[in-house]
C-alpha cells in the first residue's frame, strides 16, 4: 500500500524495519525495497519478494559515517576522499565488511557495497530505525527498476505492506559502485556519479572484466521490461508502426504518424534522460508492443550508465 512520506508515515515504515519486515522507499536513485541489513531473516524476505539469486549481493545503506565504521573493517583514506565528496548522493563504495553484516547480504563475500542516499526520505527512514538498510531496486528481479511509488506498486502489488510516495526519484538510474583497495579503484558498475567526476578524486578508475558478481547489476541480464528493446544508431529508418514504441534521446523533427514515441530529454541533457529512462520504459512496457526501440545515447558520462541499463535489457531477449 503506498503511502505519503509524512513523519508519522516514515516511522510507521522505520518501526517495521524494526520489527524484522520490508518497506519500499525512495532514494535520488530508484525505489529501493529495504530490510534491517543485520537481521537475517528479514534480508531473505528482499530475495523472495523480488525472487531474486542469492548469489547477487545487496547495497547496504547508511545515514552517517558512524554507521558506516559499524559495518566496514576498514576506511582506505580513498574511500573518505569520496565519501566526502560524493555522499550522501549515488556512489556506492565496496569494502570489507565486519561479521555484523550477514552473509546473505554481501552473498558470502568478505566485502560489503555501502552508500549514503541524498533523499531526504530516505535518510530520515534509516536515521529513525536506527540501523543500515539493505536495499535493492523495489522490482521483481531482472525487471525495470522504479522510479516511482506507482511502479512498485504495480510490479510488486500486495508483497509490500508500506510502500513511502516520496515523489519520482531525480537521478532515476542506480548508483555508480567502486571497489577500493588501499589505493586502488575500481569501476563495478556505470551509474549516477560519472566515472570522470570519481577519476578528478581518486585519479585512474580500473575497469576490469568479473569473475565473480561483486555488485549489483553485473549480471548479464538485468533491467529489462517484458517487450523486447532494441537499440539503433539511426531511428530514421525505424517502420512507422502502431505496434511499436520508440524512445529518442531527445526531441527531433523526424515525424511518426502511428508508433508510439517518447523522449529521455528535451534536447541531449544526460541528466534528465537518466532521470526519464526507467518511466518511459515502464510506460511503453504497460502497452504490451511488439517491440521498444531506443536510440543509442552518447556513451560519456551519464550516457555510459544509460547505455549499460539499456545494453542489458536488450540482452534478456536475444
Amino acid at each position: 500500500m503506498i503511502y505519503p512520506a509524512t513523519q508519522t508515515n516514515i516511522q510507521k515504515a522505520a518501526q517495521a524495519l524494526k520489527q524484522g519486515n520490508v518497506v519500499a522507499f525512495p532514494t535520488e536513485t530508484v525505489y529501493g525495497l529495504g530490510a534491517n541489513a543485520l537481521n537475517a531473516m528479514a534480508v531473505a524476505k528482499i530475495f523472495e519478494i523480488k525472487q531474486r539469486p542469492f548469489f547477487d549481493p545487496l547495497i547496504v545503506h547508511v545515514s552517517s559515517l558512524e554507521m558506516v565504521k559499524y559495518i566496514v573493517s576498514y576506511l582506505p583514506d580513498m574511500a573518505l576522499q569520496c565519501i566526502k565528496t560524493f555522499w550522501p548522493g549515488p556512489l556506492t563504495i565496496v569494502l570489507p565488511k565486519k561479521n555484523v553484516i550477514p552473509d546473505i547480504v554481501t552473498a558470502g563475500l568478505d566485502t560489503v557495497a555501502v552508500r549514503m542516499p541524498s533523499h531526504h526520505v530516505a535518510q530520515q527512514l534509516i536515521e529513525h530505525a536506527g540501523v543500515p538498510i539493505a536495499a535493492p531496486s523495489a522490482n521483481p528481479f531482472g525487471y525495470l527498476s522504479p522510479t516511482t511509488a506507482y511502479h512498485v506498486e504495480k510490479q510488486l502489488g500486495n508483497k509490500v505492506d508500506i510502500i513511502l510516495d516520496g515523489g519520482q526519484s531525480p537521478v532515476g538510474v542506480e548508483s555508480t559502485i567502486i571497489k577500493i583497495e588501499k589505493d586502488s579503484v575500481t569501476l563495478l558498475r556505470h551509474g549516477g556519479i560519472p566515472v570522470e567526476d570519481i577519476e578528478a578524486v581518486a585519479g585512474e578508475v580500473s575497469l576490469i572484466r568479473h569473475t565473480q558478481v561483486e555488485a549489483p547489476g553485473q549480471l548479464p541480464y538485468h533491467y529489462a521490461p517484458t517487450t523486447k528493446i532494441v537499440l539503433v544508431k539511426d531511428v530514421s529508418n525505424i517502420p512507422d508502426d502502431s505496434s511499436s514504441g520508440m524512445i529518442l534521446y531527445k526531441k527531433s523533427d523526424i515525424s511518426f504518424k502511428n508508433i508510439h514515441v517518447m523522449y529521455l530529454s528535451d534536447n541531449g541533457d544526460l541528466r534528465q534522460a537518466a532521470a526519464n529512462l526507467f518511466a518511459c520504459l515502464h510506460a511503453l512496457d504497460a502497452m504490451k508492443l511488439s517491440v521498444i526501440y531506443v536510440e543509442e545515447i552518447p556513451d560519456v558520462g551519464l550516457g555510459q550508465a544509460i547505455m549499460d541499463r539499456l545494453k542489458k535489457a536488450q540482452a534478456r531477449h536475444r
